[in-house]
């Protein structure tokens, strides 16, 4: 069996959910705390033992590939100044693994970002992270997904149980009826399903591990709503081909496409780091008294 060694992360999204911030910058590079969420999406990768990290760019992203690229003036300045703390965390960023870039013209949906990844690449299993999802590392995420492949072979959707009333937000997978307690075969996916017709509460969550078949699906598909070619679409034909599994993720996720799940996100990661935890949670028990 062929192991993961690519990972494709579609960051051609223009982030409106944001704006004004996003207005010049690009969604994926907000920071949570000091490290923008791209960077945890690549190292979450890197940590699950893949090499190679394909992105899906578009117009005006291009500080993202900045991110990962060498910057001299500023390696150079923070070596002359003795910063040797820093320019270790600069130059980390570039070396976390191989980079590779495509170009999504239009914004023609997550199939399509998926779609433009297909010769970078090849005929070779490979991971896909949505770059808005970002999982706690204390816990497996991709690593669950690897493992079930691994298991059985078949391409993978991660999935999470969401309450109720969330589930017309996602695509929502058939309950466990085979496999075992960390997979199950897919039959049915139902995107944003309203909650009287929803097969479960098990929620696609933006972690897939696909093989290269999918391309082919996605290559005759047809634009569904609002032109956009949907990635559901494909994975609905797997799942009928009995190709498809879904995989329990067991990580606290994190949409930081949401405001106020990545406002939680920015506390719980700046509670994490030692040299803020003290001073930080001081400070927001004082703010609790306050109001």
């Amino acid at each position: 069996m062929d192991k993961i060694r690519k990972a494709v992360i579609p960051v051609a999204g223009l982030g409106t959910r944001f704006l004004p911030a996003t207005k010049a910058q690009p969604k994926e590079m907000l920071p949570l705390v000091d490290k923008p969420v791209i960077q945890h999406v690549v190292e979450e990768a890197i940590h699950a033992g893949i090499e190679n990290i394909v992105l899906v760019t578009g117009r005006g992203k291009q500080a993202i590939e900045n991110h990962f690229d060498v910057a001299y003036e500023l390696e150079e300045t923070l070596d002359r100044r003795g910063r040797t703390e820093d320019l270790r965390l600069v130059q980390e960023i570039t070396h976390l693994g191989q980079f590779s870039y495509v170009r999504q013209g239009e914004p023609l949906g997550l199939g399509h970002a998926v779609l433009c990844a297909r010769h970078a690449v090849g005929e070779m299993p490979f991971a896909l992270l949505l770059g808005d999802d970002v999982f706690d590392e204390a816990d497996p995420a991709l690593g669950a997904l690897i493992a079930a492949y691994e298991a059985t072979g078949k391409s993978v959707v991660g999935v999470q149980e969401v309450p109720e009333s969330h589930v017309s937000r996602y695509g929502i997978v058939n309950p466990a009826a085979s496999g075992s307690a960390t997979w199950w075969d897919v039959t049915r996916i139902v995107e944003k399903p309203a909650p009287a017709v929803a097969p479960s509460r098990w929620a696609v969550v933006g972690r897939y591990v696909l093989l290269p078949e999918v391309f082919a699906h996605l290559a005759i598909l047809k634009p569904g709503v609002g032109g956009e070619y949907q990635l559901t679409d494909a994975l609905m034909e797997m799942a009928a081909e009995g190709r498809l599994v879904a995989a329990p993720i067991p990580a606290r996720r994190f949409d930081t496409g949401d405001k106020l799940d990545y406002l939680k996100a920015n506390v719980e990661f700046a509670l994490k780091r030692e040299d803020l935890r003290a001073p930080f949670q001081a400070y927001l028990e004082g703010l609790v008294k306050k109001f």
